[in-house]
C-alpha cells in the first residue's frame, strides 16, 4: 500500500505498487497511519514529502468499490477528508512529489499538500468530474479556491475537465515546478524539503498557520460531516 522512509530530516512517504493507487479506505488508512507516525516522530526540523510507483499519482477514488453503495460512497468520502485534515493539521511542511497521472480525489490528495512538484514526462492533473458526469463536492471546491488562485485556471480545472500537463499547470500556477523525470521530481523535493526543514520553525504554531489559512476548507469538511450525520440518523 505505501512505505514510510526517513532521510534525514525528511520524511518519504510513498504509495507503492504499479496500479492507479485508487483511493480507498484500506489505502486511505494505509496513508494515515503513515502521517500519524510523522505526526508523532517529527521535530521543528522535518519535511514531509508524499509520492508514488508507477504511472500514476493516484487516479481518485476507487469507484469500481465506492459505486456499489450510497454507503461505500459516503465512506470513501470521510476517509478522504480525514486525510486532509491530517494533512491541513500536520506541524511540518508537505511536499506532493507527483509521478504520475493525478486525477478528480488523487488531484485534491496533491492540491492538500503545502508545495506541488511533478514530473513533465509523464502525467498530467485532471478534475474529471464534469466528463463522468458527478458533480463536484463543496469541499472540493473550497480546497480548489484556496491553492489555485487565478480564476482563469480554476475554470480551466473545474469547468472545461482539461488534462493539464506539468508544464501547463506551472504556468496556471497550480503546481510550483515542473522536472524531467520522476528521479528529478523527488530529488528536487527533497532538496525544498532540507531548505524548508532548516529554518527551524515551531511546528505547532506552523500546523496552527496553515489550518487558519485552510479554514474554509476546514469548515466545509465539518458541514459535510454534520449533514451525513444528520441524514443517517433520519434512516
Amino acid at each position: 500500500m505505501c512505505t514510510l522512509e526517513k532521510r534525514g530530516r525528511i520524511f518519504i512517504l510513498t504509495i507503492t505498487g504499479s496500479d492507479e493507487h485508487r483511493l480507498n479506505p484500506t489505502l486511505m488508512d494505509a496513508i494515515q497511519s503513515a502521517l500519524q507516525r510523522v505526526r508523532a516522530e517529527s521535530a521543528s526540523s522535518s519535511a514531509l514529502i508524499t509520492t508514488a510507483q508507477g504511472k500514476f499519482f493516484s487516479n481518485g477514488y476507487d469507484l469500481a468499490w465506492a459505486g456499489t453503495s450510497k454507503a461505500r460512497r459516503e465512506l470513501v468520502n470521510s476517509k478522504l477528508q480525514s486525510l486532509v485534515t491530517d494533512l491541513i493539521s500536520l506541524p511540518i511542511p508537505t511536499i506532493a512529489a507527483v509521478s504520475g497521472h493525478a486525477s478528480a480525489a488523487g488531484f485534491i490528495l496533491a492540491l492538500s499538500h503545502d508545495y506541488i512538484l511533478m514530473r513533465c514526462d509523464r502525467g498530467f492533473l485532471y478534475m474529471s468530474e464534469l466528463d463522468i458526469k458527478l458533480v463536484i463536492s463543496p469541499w472540493f471546491i473550497s480546497l480548489v479556491d484556496c491553492k489555485i488562485g487565478s480564476p482563469k485556471a480554476r475554470r480551466t480545472v473545474v469547468l472545461t475537465a482539461a488534462k493539464i500537463t506539468a508544464k501547463q499547470a506551472v504556468e496556471l500556477g497550480i503546481i510550483d515546478s515542473a522536472h524531467d523525470s520522476v528521479d528529478e521530481t523527488v530529488d528536487s523535493a527533497v532538496r525544498l524539503g532540507e531548505e524548508l526543514a532548516r529554518r527551524g520553525w515551531d511546528g505547532h504554531v506552523y500546523g496552527q498557520n496553515r489550518m487558519r489559512l485552510f479554514a474554509k476548507v476546514m469548515d466545509e469538511i465539518a458541514l459535510d460531516t454534520t449533514e451525513s450525520t444528520q441524514t443517517r440518523s433520519r434512516m
